[in-house]
């Protein structure tokens, strides 16, 4: 009986020392680390309240980096649409001024091929290259130069300048009092006098100038003077 009196003595005795160990050792701690204890209870106080437990920030970040994902695709796709190009649906409209004499022809043709997907300063460098290199065809219509004046995804306006070579003026050799008359492509207007009589010329000339003799242009003209004026 003594013997177990002792062992719950021992035991009680080891408690009470360990007790006051570890409140002895609380006390050190809260002296030398005085804010130690404030900023955990602050950081338990702040999680508490706005819930920011460690798994809920993965959660809010992981979030956060998908919404920015979506935000930035949009922010691109919309950018993409914001940019009109050409189709093969785009209405193609070419005007053909003549400078020469000011006339306009206008109509819808279809969209060149290497023209299709095109945005508009895409589009304005082949119309640069286009200016500097004409086809052939072009130029014996007389081509100056090719502008853009409207552009958008449904309607592209492309205006073409021409300034053909004038032609060349044919004229009429008539007959008035004997001798021949050479009138302007009207056969009304007097374009020179001569002094060669008709009836120094061969009979078959006679007939086609008495007739109305078509002369193409001036060197053809001066050609038939220098032959038969005295």
């Amino acid at each position: 009986m003594k013997f177990i009196k002792r062992i719950s003595l021992f035991l009680l005795t080891a408690g009470l020392m360990f007790g006051a160990g570890s409140y002895a050792t609380l006390k050190a701690e809260q002296f030398f680390y005085p804010n130690k204890y404030e900023r955990e209870k602050d950081e338990i106080t702040y999680n508490t309240v706005h819930g920011n437990s460690n798994g809920e920030n993965d959660i809010e970040n992981s979030s956060d980096t998908s919404s920015d994902t979506v935000d930035e695709k949009r922010v691109i796709e919309a950018a993409m649409e914001e940019i009109p190009v050409i189709t093969a649906d785009t209405v193609y409209l070419v005007g053909k001024i003549n400078l020469s004499d000011g006339t306009i022809e206008e109509g819808e043709e279809a969209v060149p091929v290497k023209y299709i997907g095109l945005d508009r300063s895409s589009l304005l460098e082949e119309l640069e290259e286009y200016n500097k290199n004409p086809p052939l065809s072009e130029l014996k219509n007389g081509f100056t130069n090719i502008e853009l004046t409207a552009f958008s995804k449904d309607r592209v306006v492309i205006c073409k300048y021409y300034e053909p070579e004038p032609e060349e003026e044919g004229f009429y050799l008539m007959v008035a009092d004997h001798f021949v008359i050479v009138y302007k492509e009207d056969k009304r207007t007097i374009y020179m006098n001569t002094d060669i009589l008709l009836e120094n010329l061969s009979s078959q000339l006679q007939e086609e100038i008495i007739a109305g003799k078509y002369v193409e242009n001036e060197q053809e003209l001066y050609n038939f003077l220098e032959s038969y004026s005295s």
